[in-house]
């Protein structure tokens, strides 16, 4: 049995998709789920782990936010006490807060690997930055510095390989696309690809934090943002790896071909 944390998100829910393709049934790991899992609440976490032999585990909302190591040890130790013998972490590139969770799921005891990935092609057509593409107008404290996108449907394919496979122990693999794009290319592609005037107007992060805070996000969340755009988003990640090859043996997907199929979904059409 495998289990898959954020069954329901956006690498996890298409992990499931693959593993039935593949003809296994996971267990998924949400709150609506039967058994339910619920990172806030530790009693879930038992029933969940009960008869699983492999975990990919993805924290919500992120393994730099406050909390998060001591969710994961909790987490780890649960697991290892359940009989869990192999554990695959999602983490992310540049994040020091999210080594310390690293380190934890590498001393656990049982088989571990870590996929570290860049930011996702999808949060352009999933997530938080789909509406001010809508809108026309996607206003980020992003400048200059590029960063290697990296497709959703490739960090899945390589989790599936990972939990699925021998040969991936004491692993980490760096999950990015095959080129480097700053904000404003990446939102020239989408233009391009959906054939709207999409505009990036880059703007400071003060000026940021305070639209997020008018626009009603709870301050939790503007500094995790705020986050993100000036510490992640600083350079650090501004190289493409091989870790989507390593595993797959192939290239990794480019932004451009994303774009290209996520426009004819029709996400982008306000």
């Amino acid at each position: 049995m495998k289990l898959v944390l954020g069954g329901t998100g956006k690498t996890g829910r298409r992990i499931v998709e693959r593993l039935r393709e593949a003809g296994t049934e996971p267990r998924v790991g949400s709150r609506g789920a039967t058994p339910s899992f619920d990172w806030d609440d530790p009693s879930t976490w038992h029933a969940a782990l009960t008869g699983v032999r492999s975990v990919y585990v993805s924290f919500f909302p992120d393994l730099a936010v406050p909390g998060a190591p001591e969710a994961i040890e909790a987490f780890t130790k649960t697991a290892v006490a359940c009989g869990v013998e192999k554990l695959v972490l999602l983490s992310g590139r540049g994040e020091a807060e999210a080594r310390s969770c690293e380190r934890i799921v590498a001393a656990s005891g049982v088989e571990w690997t870590v996929l570290r990935a860049s930011w996702f092609n999808q949060n352009f057509s999933e997530n938080y930055l789909l509406e001010p593409v809508l809108d026309g107008q996607v206003v980020l404290p992003a400048g200059d510095v590029p960063e290697p996108f990296v497709d959703a449907d490739d960090i899945a394919e390589v989790a599936v390989a990972v939990l699925t496979q021998d040969g991936h122990h004491e692993k980490i693999y760096e999950l990015t696309g095959p080129r480097l794009l700053t904000f404003a290319d990446a939102v020239a592609e989408i233009a391009a690809a959906s054939g709207r005037s999409i505009e990036f107007v880059p703007v400071s992060a003060a000026a940021y934090a305070t639209a997020l805070k008018e626009a009603g996000l709870p301050d939790d969340t503007v500094s995790f943002l705020i986050y993100l755009f000036t510490t992640v988003l600083d350079g650090r990640n501004s190289r493409v790896e091989d870790g989507v090859r390593q595993v797959l043996g192939r290239p990794a997907r480019d932004f451009a071909d994303y774009a290209r199929a996520a426009a004819k979904t029709g996400v982008w059409s306000p």
